[in-house]
């Protein structure tokens, strides 16, 4: 019975084994929605197709996952929360299964596609979740490891993906996803209680929400900056074997690297963000700009190239991180509604940089996804320093 109904949280340590839960369970999503980053190559040798035409696959999860996000928020709005987690755990992991049978390149689309449902979800309800099931005044804390997660998908899920598909095939790595995506769903049935849905918001909330200057500014700014982000990283494989000629190992490396200074930018973010609101952002996305204006610069020297990746993954994650804890700040009368809305579009941000990455190096070559996202980002920075200005900013 304990796996159906445990007893309610009742002691701090309890209330942070379900955080770190979410944090695992956040570390599974972000892996596989990424998780193509570090496989094209293979998965384009495997249907003879072009790692660039293979970047489908991203574009395609992320369109799918924008617009299905508040609308499967709004209709499960009134579901316990811990029945609703359990179930697009099932549809992830089902889907995963098909992923790894895929016997066509439209089979492989089709499979991650319901990911694409069970992701949209799960974004718009874990933040909220993992605020709830805290201890009283840790709420930042917990955010932060769900930004632990994230670095964590980066530091070992992609790279970590990219070496069990280089050795065993791309398919294992799917399978990989399922099975970890398995045990953290029993774990999670286990570990939280019964959470009635409280706070989602109402489709009344939306037109509430985007009265709000400085949140419909931070939604703007979403889109602008990951954007910017993905037209460049969404390729940085082939960028690193064809432009830099990084082997293998090498690319591998500059992976690891990259999710690695993902915990030093989660760590400042937790540390110095809550003291200084109106630095994090700007100062994140400055770090974005610079990384993809000297990715091309700098190619050719192996130390630089991982000195700059160092500063992207900070920054991404410092990023995110911030503009997810802002969105909430700015909507904490409908946080569900407002991470549904956030959700969606950061993932039109990474369906369109993946698409804008593809049109770059298909026009003008694949040397160019740093300067192109670069130059959005510099946009995005401009665009942070007139947020950070306002005063409604901090909620006032």
């Amino acid at each position: 019975m304990s796996s159906l109904s445990p007893e309610p949280l009742s002691n701090p340590t309890r209330q942070w084994m379900c955080v770190i839960g979410l944090a695992f369970a956040a570390f599974i999503f972000n892996t596989t929605e990424f998780i193509p980053v570090a496989l094209l190559s293979d998965i384009g040798q495997s249907f003879n197709m072009q790692a660039t035409d293979v970047g489908l696959m991203i574009t395609l999860y992320a369109w799918v996952v924008a617009p299905i996000s508040l609308p499967l928020m709004l209709l499960t709005r009134n579901i316990e929360r811990r029945f609703l987690l359990i179930a697009l755990f099932s549809v992830f992991i089902v889907s995963h299964g098909l992923s790894y049978f895929a016997w066509n390149f439209n089979v492989l689309l089709i499979s991650r596609i319901g990911i694409a449902f069970a992701h949209a979800l799960f974004w718009s309800i874990t933040a909220s979740l993992a605020v709830r099931v805290a201890p009283k005044g840790k709420e930042f804390q917990a955010l932060g490891l769900l930004a632990t997660g994230t670095a964590l998908a980066m530091v070992l899920g992609i790279p970590f993906g990219r070496m069990i598909g280089e050795a065993y095939g791309w398919r294992n790595t799917f399978a990989l996803i399922a099975l970890g995506a398995a045990i953290i769903c029993i774990i999670l049935a286990n570990l939280l209680p019964k959470l009635p849905s409280i706070n989602s918001g109402s489709i009344k909330s939306i037109g509430v929400l985007f009265k709000r200057p400085s949140l419909v500014m931070v939604f703007i700014l979403t889109v602008i900056i990951i954007t910017a982000q993905f037209t460049a990283y969404s390729y940085i494989e082939p960028f690193s074997l064809n432009i830099a000629h990084f082997s293998s190992a090498q690319t591998t490396s500059l992976l690891l690297i990259y999710g690695g200074a993902g915990f030093l930018g989660s760590y400042l973010f937790g540390k110095f963000g809550p003291r200084h609101p109106k630095v994090a952002i700007p100062l994140a996305a400055f770090c974005l700009t610079i990384s993809m204006l000297l990715l091309l610069p700098l190619a050719q020297g192996m130390s630089h190239l991982y000195l700059i990746s160092s500063f992207w993954g900070m920054g991404i994650i410092a990023m995110s991180l911030a503009l997810q804890a802002k969105t909430l700040s700015l909507a904490s009368d409908a946080t569900d509604v407002a991470m549904a809305i956030y959700s969606g579009l950061y993932n039109v941000g990474i369906g369109g940089g993946a698409l804008l990455g593809g049109m770059v190096t298909a026009h003008f070559g694949l040397s160019y996804i740093g300067i192109v996202g670069g130059l959005l980002a510099v946009i995005a920075t401009l665009f942070a320093l007139v947020l950070v200005t306002r005063k409604d900013f901090m909620g006032t």
